[in-house]
């Protein structure tokens, strides 16, 4: 097989949502009443980013065969959070993004902490502690409110020389500064290990439980960047269950269309990335159609159920586990 070839086969769901999203958003550009400009551009941005923070965030926990259901509920604790500390001067503002930031990753961590110690069901676990974090929202924001610094936000929300969407250039600094330093890592590797298989891994002296736990706690440090950016658009926090769910549900949808599988060792958070992005464009999509907004679970479901076929037919045809590394 050529270089090429093996390329091709070992990232063929990456690869498969690129090419879905860049027709999806063909069609969308090419039906818009103003085409492709710079505020069409950064508006369907700041949308699809926020999305697509949160799938990274869910895909750590799952290449260890674990599933976070708490990003949507760290994701709305930083929102609330945000509205409340990034405010004042851009010094202020900042100490209070460092603030956000350090709640998120202390909220991965307690969740990496119960799974890799208490030896607690990775569901069970999240699903429990999104309830406290969802608590904590409620009370730092009983009702919805608050402001944020005018100046970061506008910075990290608008255009760069008036022409690139900010929003994109933060998703792709967060990308480089934690995805790659982490998937080139000892832990990274190690977290792809764990999620092929555990026992193999631990008895090869694989430090499984140090890749779990640094898998949980970059989960919720990327959870709560999407919350950040959800207050640099929105200028408010809210502690909104619904929300919460909707991101996470949807964060496991753009995980399996990025070609993440949910069983674990195998998949690219870039992935995720371009499947959050297919989920947002579909969105889009009916809005340039003029379809009733109650369509938008259909098509999302038909896109994920095509998804989870494509993987399913790739499992299925896999004689032997040991061919998936082949």
């Amino acid at each position: 097989m050529t270089d090429l070839g093996f390329f091709v086969r070992h990232h063929r769901g990456l690869l498969g949502s690129i090419a879905l999203f860049v027709v999806m958003f063909a069609i969308y550009i090419a039906n818009h009443p103003v085409g492709l400009t710079p505020a069409v551009a950064t508006t369907a941005a700041n949308k699809a980013v926020l999305l697509a923070l949160v799938a990274m965030a869910q895909t750590l926990p799952v290449l260890t065969r674990g599933l976070d259901l708490s990003v949507g509920m760290v994701f709305v604790l930083a929102n609330c959070l945000a509205s409340t500390l990034v405010v004042g001067t851009p010094t202020e503002g900042t100490l209070g993004i460092l603030a956000v930031l350090g709640v998120g990753a202390l909220a991965g961590f307690l969740n990496g902490t119960i799974v890799v110690f208490g030896r607690l069901q990775p569901i069970i676990t999240t699903l429990a502690t999104g309830a406290i974090f969802y608590g904590i929202a409620l009370f730092v924001r009983p009702g919805p409110g608050g402001d944020v610094q005018s100046d970061i936000a506008d910075l990290l929300t608008g255009q760069v020389f008036d022409t690139v969407p900010a929003a994109l250039l933060v998703l792709l600094a967060v990308v480089l500064l934690v995805w790659v330093p982490f998937r080139r890592s000892v832990l990274g590797r190690a977290a792809y290990a764990t999620g092929s298989n555990e026992q193999a891994a631990y008895m090869s002296g694989v430090p499984v439980e140090r890749a779990k736990l640094l898998a949980y706690t970059l989960s919720g440090l990327l959870a709560s960047i999407g919350g950040l950016m959800l207050t640099f658009n929105t200028y408010s926090g809210e502690a909104s269950a619904p929300i919460a769910g909707t991101y996470t549900l949807n964060s496991i949808a753009a995980v399996v269309i990025g070609g993440t599988s949910l069983f674990g060792g195998w998949g690219s958070a870039i992935g995720s990335v371009f499947g959050a992005f297919v989920l947002r464009t579909i969105e889009d999509l009916l809005f340039v159609f003029d379809f009733d907004p109650l369509w938008q679970p259909l098509f999302q479901g038909v896109v994920l159920l095509a998804a989870i076929s494509l993987g399913a037919v790739r499992i299925l045809r896999i004689r032997n586990r040991l061919e998936i590394l082949a």
